[in-house]
């Protein structure tokens, strides 16, 4: 009897360092993730962060305060916050996980100092996972890989952006459809759109309205086919 409580004993002692180490690790810490954060104060939205973890979860949030009135007779403009969760394409998670690898998960300085450059607004990159937590705040940079990792999450808040106001003309001004996707289609074109298949759903329901510009239907239509290979 003694004998089968001391090994009882020493399996709780062996357990319990395991469970208070479990315990201690913040919740979702094991989930690798990396956030790309903008704030640029003229900018509409002013600022927005993107969540990305190695399961392809996603959170977009945005954020523009309340602007003061721009003329005597303009009314000052309401405050607009958005929040979206989204699963992003596997195309797209593992470019931005092998570019955060490429930089060290951005335990490093790529900020450009030679000398003044014009501000497009101060962005941050921060890699988390159980063993590293580390992150990179920059304006402008040369690195291609910072570039290029900028770029998609830039992408991804254009499409987005662009999605909500396709959704307002779609509602309040159709005419305005037309100038609106054909800037949209410039920028597919240029490469400048990620993750279109997020506001495949608007797109679509602009191909079909038969109250819609013909032309702003075919944009719809080009831009749609187009979402069906996003990420891939």
């Amino acid at each position: 009897m003694k004998r089968h409580f001391l090994l009882l004993l020493l399996l709780l002692l062996s357990v319990l360092p395991a469970a208070a180490a479990c315990a201690a690790q913040p919740q979702g810490a094991l989930q690798p993730s990396v956030k790309f954060e903008l704030f640029w104060e003229p900018a509409t939205p002013q600022s927005y962060k993107i969540t990305v973890d190695a399961s392809g979860s996603a959170r977009y949030e945005s954020h523009t305060p309340v602007r003061p009135a721009q003329g005597r007779d303009s009314a000052p403009s309401e405050a607009d916050d958005f929040e979206l969760a989204f699963t992003i394409s596997s195309g797209t998670r593992e470019q931005i996980f092998q570019l955060a690898q490429e930089l060290e998960y951005f335990n490093g300085d790529w900020d450009f100092r030679k000398h003044a450059v014009a501000s497009t607004g101060k962005k941050t990159l921060t890699y988390s996972d159980a063993r590293r937590n580390f992150h990179a705040a920059y304006d402008y940079s040369e690195d291609k890989a910072i570039q290029r990792i900028t770029a998609i999450f830039q992408g991804i808040s254009l499409t987005i952006e662009h999605g909500r106001k396709l959704q307002f003309l779609h509602r309040f001004d159709r005419l305005g459809l037309a100038a609106e996707l054909s800037t949209m289609d410039d920028m597919e074109k240029n490469h400048d759109l990620y993750e279109l298949q997020l506001i495949a759903p608007t797109l679509r329901k602009i191909a079909g309205d038969s109250k819609v510009l013909n032309m702003a239907r075919q944009r719809a239509e080009r831009l749609l086919a187009a979402s069906e290979t996003a990420g891939k």
